[in-house]
């Protein structure tokens, strides 16, 4: 499905319930797992969440995950420590050229069985649980903190717990951060020191009700549709100022691009700030990196150059996110060039129209280049893989008085 988008005016005024954080979501069902007297409530509702909770519920022997890499990272750990059980963990194309092999090496330190059923280092993968008493691993901590995460999580359950030794500049702190706080939340004990993760042993937790938080990934679209329009006053719901999620930084990150955010109760309004110069930025998002999609085809909308770094996460992505930037903006008229960890785009004013974005099967693709219609008229291809973390966008989109039909 390809969509045409376009709007007739840059006013926006609505307020938008997003769906919980895929994030949160995907930790809390994996802990909800290990420990089912756990109750959730506002969960994502995206394609990924829904594929990761099939898993868990699930009793097959072929595991198939589809384009979900935070489900491939968590289960990887969770099938490992499940003594007794024996899964093919496999996913889409893409998955299978994403690499496992710093996680696994990582489990098998641990005493895990994991074996390749085609290339080594890749999915699909054949684990056979175990019951693990070793505790202490080292692992590489500036591939991805979702390896962190995953063996953070099944710690719990561990006979001895966990202790990590990160080696090497850590990536995503925040992630890592929010893993260890919804343990905390459980009373599950933790450290973070320097650069060691200790998770200590818990059988049992008490009966709670734990709330998601909504997407603050899912929030930065509409930072940058606030960013682009003329006034804006955008209310989302629910959110908070104080946020385990990394990608909460968007509130200081876009007040340099035109946006305030003001928090009340469990919403946040985005208003455009009314004597707002644009002007080139920089950025190190070495914390923050899935959000450098919205911000360069934001800068790109308000003529402004940018140059972000910290980005070397995102070539192991749904797609090699900075050449596929650097493809579709080129496309638009954009003067960008890219290296293994940064993006420079030139400030121009010139944007071409009616230009048909390639996504790539990445859902941050489609909604990142969105926004852009409040500047010029743009086809957004494949239109449906936003189901990945956010179904209802374009419904969401309509809500702001866009224009959307098929191409």
């Amino acid at each position: 499905m390809n969509l045409l988008l376009q709007t007739s005016h840059s006013n926006l005024q609505a307020q938008i319930a997003v769906t919980g954080s895929k994030s949160e979501t995907n930790r809390l069902l994996l802990l909800q797992a290990l420990f089912p007297n756990i109750t959730l409530a506002n969960t994502s509702n995206s394609d990924d969440s829904e594929v990761m909770q099939k898993a868990l519920k699930g009793n097959e022997e072929i595991v198939d995950i589809h384009h979900a890499g935070t489900a491939m990272r968590f289960l990887t750990a969770y099938f490992a420590v499940n003594e007794g059980r024996e899964v093919v963990l496999t996913g889409s194309q893409r998955m299978t050229e994403r690499p496992i092999k710093v996680l696994v090496e990582a489990l098998e330190q641990l005493g895990a069985k994991i074996s390749y059923e085609k290339e080594v280092g890749y999915p699909p993968i054949r684990i056979k649980g175990q019951k693990i008493t070793a505790s202490k691993v080292s692992i590489p901590a500036n591939v991805s903190s979702q390896y962190i995460s995953a063996l953070s999580l099944v710690a719990p359950k561990l006979e001895n717990g966990i202790e990590i030794t990160l080696v090497g500049e850590i990536t995503s702190v925040p992630y890592i951060k929010m893993t260890l706080a919804l343990l905390n939340d459980l009373d599950i004990k933790t450290s973070f020191i320097g650069n060691v993760i200790t998770v200590y042993p818990k059988q049992d937790v008490e009966s709670k009700v734990m709330t998601v938080e909504s997407d603050w990934s899912s929030a930065s679209y509409f930072f940058s549709l606030a960013a682009l329009a003329d006034n804006a006053a955008i209310s989302l719901t629910s959110y908070k100022a104080t946020s385990l999620q990394g990608d909460s930084g968007l509130v200081e990150i876009y007040k340099q691009m035109g946006v305030d955010t003001l928090f009340e109760e469990n919403k946040m309004t985005l208003t455009k700030q009314a004597d707002f110069i644009p002007q080139t930025v920089n950025f190190e998002l070495n914390n923050t990196p899935d959000i450098a999609q919205t911000i360069v085809v934001t800068c790109l909308g308000l003529g402004i150059g940018c140059h972000l770094t910290g980005l070397h996460t995102l070539k192991i992505k749904e797609t090699d996110r900075l050449e596929a930037l650097r493809i579709e903006l080129t496309k638009l008229g954009a003067n960008i060039s890219v290296t293994n960890d940064s993006l420079t785009l030139v400030a121009s004013n010139d944007i071409n129209h009616n230009v048909p974005i390639a996504t790539y099967n990445d859902h941050r693709m489609a909604m990142a280049f969105a926004p852009l219609a409040l500047k010029v008229p743009i086809i957004i291809e494949n239109a449906e893989v936003v189901s990945k973390s956010y179904p209802d966008f374009w419904n969401d989109l309509k809500s702001l008085g866009f224009e959307i039909s098929e191409k």
